[in-house]
């Protein structure tokens, strides 16, 4: 074999190495998130509404007044802020949404969500002491919600959309708890 040959086999052999390493002390590179990211989109007509967000799990753990506290801002997810994108303006309540990109946080209590959508776009949902990076100036729309007890538990938190009764709406839902934000 030739010395060329034997250095490339050398390089090759290192680098399967080093980033083996690096996967097993990083919780593995070629594994999955505990909190996958997802993205939920919504058309029809001309409008078009997307929502990308991470996925936490309940893992029997109790999560609504425990895992996330009531009356604290929460992220709405899990990892990077959950952002929602629409391409036409929403009324949501009784406020406007103008066409754009939020950040949307929430603040869980027993019987009732406020929602805000947020103007401002954050790299990550919390800072290095945990808080929430939520900005409340840039709070665009913040709608109380009631909260629905459900008879299934969710596992991993879910946004969707529902237009099912000709209304529109986004949905969140996690262990028995589910909100419903109406869209129009």
């Amino acid at each position: 074999m030739n010395t060329f040959l034997k250095w490339v086999i050398g390089v090759l052999v290192v680098a399967v190495v080093a980033v083996s390493i690096y996967s097993y002390k990083n919780d593995g590179l070629f594994s999955s998130r505990l909190s996958p990211e997802k993205t939920v989109t919504f058309q029809v007509d001309d409008i078009k509404l997307q929502v990308f967000y991470n996925r936490p799990s309940k893992r029997d753990r109790e999560v609504f007044g425990a895992l996330v506290p009531y009356n604290q801002v929460w992220r709405t997810g899990a990892n990077e802020a959950t952002t929602f994108e629409t391409n036409k303006p929403l009324k949501i309540g009784k406020d406007s949404l103008p066409a754009g990109k939020y950040t949307v946080w929430t603040i869980p209590h027993d019987s009732t969500w406020n929602v805000m959508f947020n103007s401002k776009q954050y790299s990550w949902g919390v800072d290095m002491e945990m808080k929430p990076m939520r900005v409340p100036e840039f709070d665009v729309v913040n709608i109380s919600v009631p909260v629905k007890k459900i008879d299934t538990t969710v596992e991993q938190f879910t946004i969707g959309f529902d237009n099912s009764t000709d209304n529109l709406s986004l949905t969140m839902a996690w262990d028995d708890t589910m909100v419903v934000v109406p869209l129009k």
